[in-house]
């Protein structure tokens, strides 16, 4: 079984200070030797609020397009539910987009896994 996943999480640029830090304090981006590893990128995303929402960016019913960033970092799968906790406490989003897929490996060289 996978011992590790990663975790896409997309979010304005204004927030990528608070989800970093959330996701340090409960060591996401630990991969061997290194700590605080993570990547980011600019992406374009698109949605539209249904009825009975309350979007950060955006109007209920309207398509809403936005820059944002897409966070990728390492996360151990026993700390998965822990990890996403802390980032839905820092993210501003309603409904944040945190996607968590598995990984057969991570750092390939070998022999610095925890």
């Amino acid at each position: 079984m996978e011992r590790y996943c990663k975790l896409e999480i997309f979010l304005p640029e204004s927030h990528l200070e608070m989800v970093r830090e959330a996701l340090w304090s409960v060591d996401a981006g630990h991969i061997g030797r290194y700590d605080h590893c993570l990547s980011y990128s600019f992406v374009t995303s698109c949605w539209r609020p249904l009825p009975g929402t309350r979007p950060y960016l955006g109007e209920e019913g309207a398509l809403c397009t936005q820059r944002e960033l897409k966070v990728e970092v390492t996360c151990r799968l026993d700390r998965l539910e822990e990890t996403v906790a802390a980032v839905r406490r820092a993210h501003p989003y309603e409904e944040p987009v945190i996607q968590a897929i598995p990984l057969w490996a991570v750092g390939l060289e070998g022999g610095t896994d925890r």
